[in-house]
């Protein structure tokens, strides 16, 4: 944040940066409306049941699971220009929500909002590890959680403050909603130059054998963020009574305190490493998992929550590890690669560990705390020093960047 203050001070603002920390702030805003909304809007204005809400959260996730597909728009846009036009999506689809109040119109809008969101995801996390040097990308990293921290919790205090005192209908608020985000993606398209790639971009779908740990942990972590997304706050409701005000609330701390650590998480980073932070992240989620499956109190199980969310955070340290060990040029194939493979768990995870929480709500945290276990012997397979060559401890001698 004191990075962007000064560059404006100096009016040295067009900088790539600069771009990031409002991309960073783009998306959130919407996606915050969006979801804040989607519940109450899906039942009182399209009489939504579960079984039409549970259809329209598994087409959500479908343009994750094809965020590999990102690679082949390479050859009709740049990066930069695919995340500007992603987050125009996204803002659009967010904003037309209101005018279509039925299952289908809402099928559309969220499959609209979705592909932008997830093609932005890839191609901004491509956009991040390329323009940033390793040496400032974690703390760098941080900051932007910490930026779109912000933009959502003003994005759910504007939705709480206009619904419950100035008397706006949802269909207004999503206007504001997405149109903040489509303003932001047109300062971004016409303030900015087009900043030439370091390294020309493969346009293929690049696996690579000397990748699999990345892609193992990033496996483990979509398991472990759909029981998270799905289940940790449906226990807030179904076990503490929580109302919609009192889950908003519990939102906005989160946000608050990511706005506060995010930067600390990513200077920790940067200090003791990728291995010793995804280890500290994955030990302390299998204790908050088992809290989870063994929590009696309210006030636990909100701390509890909140903790969920910070060690997530950790999780820039997967980022800043695959800058280190990757080729270069493999950087936005690898980015859509790698989102479709944490969303192959948003497929089974929300169904499968939902007919297992019929039977035993704590049976679905311990297997949450099972999984962060099994990250945490991945973790541990991080070297101490990344780099190509050196992907991991197993590593014997440097293989080939083509391998």
């Amino acid at each position: 944040m004191k990075t962007l203050l000064s560059s404006l001070r100096n009016g040295q603002w067009q900088q790539p940066s600069v771009l990031l920390y409002i991309m960073a702030a783009a998306m959130p805003f919407s996606f915050g409306v969006w979801s804040a909304l989607i519940n109450n809007f899906a039942i009182e204005y399209a009489a939504f049941d579960g079984a039409d809400m549970g259809a329209l959260q598994s087409l959500r996730e479908i343009p994750g699971f094809l965020s590999f597909a990102v690679v082949f728009l390479l050859f009709l846009f740049r990066e930069q220009t695919l995340a500007v036009l992603s987050l125009l999506i996204m803002g659009f689809g967010v904003v037309i929500t209101g005018f279509l109040p039925s299952f289908w119109g809402l099928c559309f809008t969220t499959l609209l909002m979705s592909i932008g969101f997830h093609y932005f995801e890839a191609v901004n996390q491509s956009l991040q590890l390329q323009w940033l040097s390793k040496s400032e990308a974690p703390k760098m990293l941080g900051r932007m959680i910490a930026v779109g921290s912000f933009s959502s919790v003003f994005a759910y205090s504007m939705v709480y403050l206009t619904l419950e005192y100035s008397g706006m209908s949802m269909i207004t608020v999503y206007m504001i909603g997405g149109g903040v985000t489509m303003l932001l993606a047109l300062i971004a398209w016409t303030m900015f130059p087009h900043y030439p790639a370091k390294v020309e971009q493969n346009k293929t779908i690049v696996l690579r054998k000397r990748y699999w740990l990345y892609y193992l942990l990033e496996f483990m972590s979509g398991s472990r963020r759909q029981i998270f997304v799905v289940f940790a706050g449906f226990l807030m409701v179904e076990k503490f009574g929580f109302t919609a005000s009192e889950i908003a609330l519990m939102f906005l701390a989160n946000m608050v305190a990511n706005i506060f650590i995010a930067p600390q998480i990513g200077k920790m980073i940067g200090a003791i490493g990728e291995r010793s932070t995804l280890s500290i992240e994955y030990v302390g989620l299998v204790l908050v998992f088992i809290g989870y499956a063994l929590v009696e109190s309210a006030a636990w199980a909100v701390a509890l929550y909140i903790l969920d969310h910070l060690f997530f955070a950790m999780a820039i340290a997967k980022k800043t590890y695959f800058q280190k060990i990757a080729d270069p040029a493999d950087i936005a194939p690898t980015a859509g690669v790698s989102f479709t493979i944490s969303h192959i768990a948003a497929v089974v995870v929300p169904i499968g560990f939902g007919l297992i929480w019929l039977q035993s709500p704590a049976a679905v945290f311990y297997a949450g705390a099972a999984m962060a276990a099994v990250s945490l012997i991945l973790a541990r397979m991080v070297p101490e020093n990344p780099m190509e060559g050196s992907e991991t401890t197993l590593t014997k001698t440097a293989i080939p960047a083509t391998s």
